[in-house]
This record gives structure tokens, sequence and C-alpha cells, in this order.
């Protein structure tokens, strides 16, 4: 791509240079402001012979400063007002604003395409002649009559020892005394008032026909009598060469900012995918201590057998079902390389390589290499709560009620151990159904460490600086403006979420809707205890309506507004243990 980008720089160049050295009669200005150059005329050395009549005084050119020059053999030099190329008139003017200068140093022998018939002693008119006006007559007095002359004195060519006085035929000279004075010549020109401008009008080549079509006009190319013709001038267009020169241009640009986007991506992708990789090397070797083996990518791919059978897939990577023995199967999480630098692997391997608890999914080993991370779990084939208590519309649910408060008790007892049996308190931020996993016998194990925090058990708070977990199961302090400390309560809060829902049978929250924060399942379940009335769910005998009673009141009272209201996970366990009667004493 650079190559390329080269490549179409240098044919620019080329191109630019080929445009300068090529002769073509185009329209040219000296500069944006100057009036335009065309046939008759031609800007010399930008503009080819055959561009302009062949005759002295056609011939323009462009002055230091890029101003429209025209020079008169030996004489006259003088800038481009306009050109009128339809009345075949030239305005011209004196830059040092002292025409009459220029006109008594005009050498008319050296004048060859001015033949002004009467005005200038002249027989017959040629090319120029001057638009009509007014006859002067210069004399050179002296300067003690300066005052008598003021009015036709000419400034710019009078010093102090003399005069020179300019009458204008009409301007009745006799009465003024002229013994003093001594004649130096009689001009017709059309000088304008402010004696700087002069105007010329020419008559060879007549290209007032063309210019009135709209047609250019330009020599004949077979005639030997400077003949003229019209011819039709196309509307510009972009030739094949430009064209392609101009497209050359753009997709080069394009493709070199795509490699310097494309570059400095890829140097920051590849930075921030090496810190990480550091960090997490450098988390491994203070973490050789610990039992979950290490295996290779080429080891995951083995075991789920190229990623093979797919059981799920999460916020931070897919799960796929694998096989290390035989008899042994697992489930291996392949985490995703473009999300965070490390910190989810290293929460969840920090985390469960610490547990060890029935209630708890054991780790079972994980994969760092390179930028490819992976986490081994045992394989629990009954897959998440999750499946089992939101039942489709208009089905029953497929849990007994026993089997919901067992689930509920084991749960419950995993999260104790994690705030109390550890050696550093974990809290989880994220129990929900989808992260309660079910084995063979349907015992609940927690799952998902991803979100995962450590403190010392002493420390009665952690400071967060971004929300965590997922809607609809995070605490109420957590959505508040005075966010920034949370307590071990916040999976309190999350576990009475969630027994809400399997009591309930539905999510607490109606994901398709757009304010996710309503919650109405609760609601309905305070009232219904408030007021005394039964619960309306399908139960059988006044046994079950005892667990469903017990794991609402649980619940609501893990729900409460303020941390310090809540219970303790170990009450918790006490009360899912206790008799429904004895959960009065918890009041």
């Amino acid at each position: 791509m650079v190559i390329f980008s080269l490549f179409c720089l240098v044919s620019t160049v080329n191109f630019a240079e080929a445009v300068s050295i090529q002769a073509d009669c185009h329209v040219r200005r000296c500069n944006h402001h100057e009036p335009p150059v065309q046939f008759p005329f031609r800007l010399q050395d930008q503009q080819p012979p055959n561009c302009g009549y062949p005759h002295p005084g056609f011939q323009l050119s462009c002055s230091e400063n890029n101003q429209t020059l025209v020079k008169l053999p030996r004489s006259m030099k003088l800038l481009v007002k306009h050109i009128d190329y339809e009345a075949q008139r030239i305005d011209l003017y004196d830059p040092n604003r002292c025409l009459y200068k220029q006109l008594l140093e005009l050498n008319l022998s050296t004048f060859p395409f001015l033949d002004l018939d009467q005005q200038l002693g002249f027989s017959r008119l040629k090319v120029f002649q001057p638009e009509p006006a007014s006859s002067y007559t210069f004399f050179e007095c002296s300067s003690k009559d300066k005052a008598l002359y003021e009015r036709y004195r000419v400034a710019c060519l009078s010093t102090s020892d003399s005069q020179i006085i300019a009458f204008p035929s009409h301007g009745h000279s006799y009465f003024y005394n002229f013994l003093n004075c001594s004649m130096i010549g009689n001009f017709s020109v059309p000088i304008s008032s402010d004696l700087i401008r002069f105007q010329l009008r020419w008559n060879e080549p007549d290209c007032t026909d063309c210019e009135a079509q709209g047609k250019g006009c330009r020599l004949k190319s077979n005639s030997t009598m400077d003949e003229t013709e019209c011819f039709y001038i196309p509307k510009h267009h972009i030739s094949t060469r430009e064209r392609l020169l101009i497209t050359c241009i753009v997709l080069g640009s394009l493709v070199l900012a795509m490699v310097v986007v494309g570059v400095g991506w890829r140097y920051y992708t590849d930075k921030m995918q090496k810190e990480g990789e550091l960090k997490i090397e450098k988390f491994l070797e203070d973490y050789r201590a610990l039992k979950p083996s290490r295996y290779s990518y080429a080891d995951i791919k083995r075991i789920t057998d190229h990623f093979k059978d797919k059981l799920g897939q999460g916020g931070y990577g897919t799960v796929f079902k694998g096989r290390l023995s035989t008899d042994i199967l697992v489930a291996v999480k392949v985490l995703n390389n473009f999300k965070g630098n490390g910190e989810e692997f290293i929460n969840e391997v920090g985390s469960m390589g610490r547990i060890h608890h029935v209630n708890v999914t054991r780790l079972v080993g994980f994969c760092a290499d390179g930028y490819d991370r992976a986490l081994v779990y045992e394989y629990l084939p009954n897959e998440s709560l999750e499946k089992f208590i939101f039942a489709a519309k208009g089905e029953e649910r497929s849990l007994s009620w026993e089997r919901l408060r067992d689930i509920a008790l084991g749960v419950a007892k995993g999260i104790e151990y994690l705030h109390q049996g550890c050696e550093q308190r974990i809290l989880h931020f994220d129990i929900k159904p989808h992260n309660i996993l079910l084995d063979h016998n349907f015992n609940p194990k927690i799952s998902d460490f991803g979100l995962a925090k450590l403190c010392s058990k002493e420390q009665s708070a952690i400071s967060m600086t971004t929300a965590r977990g997922t809607m609809g199961y995070i605490a109420p302090v957590v959505l508040s403006r005075n966010f920034g400390n949370v307590s071990y309560k916040f999976d309190v809060f999350c576990f009475g979420m969630l027994l809400l829902e399997m009591v309930g049978g539905r999510r607490n929250i109606d994901v398709t809707v757009e304010n996710t924060s309503q919650v109405y399942l609760l609601e309905w379940d305070y009232m219904c205890l408030d007021k005394g009335e039964e619960l309306r769910i399908r139960i059988e005998d006044e046994e079950q309506t005892g667990v469903a009673k017990k794991l609402t009141i649980v619940g609501l009272w893990c729900i409460q507004w303020y941390p310090v209201d809540r219970p303790s996970m170990k009450e918790v366990v006490q009360m899912l243990e206790g008799d429904l009667d004895d959960l009065a004493q918890y009041n």
C-alpha cells in the first residue's frame, strides 16, 4: 500500500512537469485578479507562438508581482487593466502614473503596428488605433509663470527650472502668453481624466463575429495571410489521464490513511494485549502454589474437539463442552480477547482457585497461552437454574417446592462460604439464576466469578468506581447518587431477588420494556403477605404453601433498601433451615 501511494505521488509530479512543458492555448492569467489572456494575445513562456497573433504588441507577459504587462518595442511598457475581446479594445495604464512621459518618448519609427492616420501623421491604419479623444499640445515653459499654467501643468514631468503643460484642443490656449514657452508636439490619444490610463483598439485580426457567437477565434492552420476562423469551444472536461491521476491520488490518500490508522490501531491493540498478557503472567507466577492445572491452547482445542459442542455464550466468552478423559466431562469457557485487559480472567482464577465448597463450581484448570485465555470447569449436566424456574407461558414449573427449597439453601450456604469460609472474603456481585448451575442431582453450584472482588473479613465495605452486576439484581445503593462504597450485603440483595424469582416463576423485571428498573414481582409478593392473602401460585398442599411463604419472606427481608437492615448470609441459612414460625424472631 505504501509503494502504491508513492507511485501515485511520483505520477503526480511527472504529470505536473509534463503539463508545464506541454504548450497549449487555454485561457491563462497572471493571477486570478488579472484579465484573461487568449487569442489574439498570448502569455510569453506560458503559451506557444501559434496561440497569439504574429505581430508585436500581442505578446503579453507577467511582471515580477504577477501583473499583466504589454511591451511595445523600444518605447512603452504599460500594464493591462482590461481586455474587451468582443469590442477588440485593450485598456492600459502606466504604473508610474506619468503617461505623458511615455507619450513624449514614443518613437514612432519603432512602432510598426501603430499607423494612426490623422492623429499621428501616418497615411493608413494597420493594426491598433487609439480610442477617439481630444488632441493635446505640449509646451515647455519657464517656471516663473508657474501660477499662470498651474491648471495644465504635468507635475511628473515638470522640474524646478521648467514646467511641462498640456493644453487640450478645446482649452483655448490662445488666451495664454507663450513667450516663455516652446512647443514640444501635438498628440491625439485617449488619455483618461486621471492621466494614467490609455486605451487602444485593434482591427486585425477581426474576431468580433466569433466572440458574438460565443465561439473561439484562431489562425487558420494552412493560411499564409494570417486569416482567422471560428471554432466551437467544448465545455471543460477531464481527460482520461487527468481522471486516472485524480483517482490515483484519491485512492492513494485513502489507502495511506487506512494504513496509518491500521498501523496505529494494531500498535494500540498489541500494546493493550501485551500489557494484559504480562499482567496475567505476573498473576500466574504468584498463583503457582494453587491447585488448578494449566493447559496450553492446543490442549483446549483437543479437550473441546476443536470447539465442536457449544453450550452457551455470555458477555465474557463462549462455553463449550469438553472431555478430559473417557469419564470426565468439563465445561470450557473461552474468553473474548477484546474484553477487558485480563481483569476478568484474574478475577475468575483468583477467586475460584481459593474455593473448595460443594455449592461452588470447581475450577479444574485454565489456559493463558499468549492472547488465548480459557477456563476449565467441572461439567454440570442440568445447566442453569434459569432454565427451570422461568417456564414458558402456560407451562407448569418443572421443579418441586422441596427441590426449590434445597436449591435456595444450597446457594445460601455457598454465598455464606464466600463471605466467611475463605481466607479472604469474596464478593460475587452477580448472583442470578443464570449463574446457578445444577449437577445431575440438582445440587446448586455458584459460577461465573468474572465480577468478583476480594477483601478482608474485617473490611465493612469496599470502594467501587463503576457499577457491577446485572440490571434487576443490583442493590439500590449502587444506583443511587451516593454510590461509591459497597458491602457484602450487595450479594444478600441479589440472593433475595433470586428467591423471589424462584417463588414467582418469572423474572423480577420486564426486559422488554424501556424502564429496566421496573420491578413488579416484588410489589405483588409484598402486597400478598402484607394483606394476609394467599400467594396466587399453584400449590397442592399446606406444606408446599409454607415453603413458598418462607422463601418469599426471606427474599423480601434480603432486598430491604438499607444494607444495614438486611440479614447476613449466616442468618439467611438459619432462616431457611428453621421453621416458618421461627422467622418472627428475626424481625
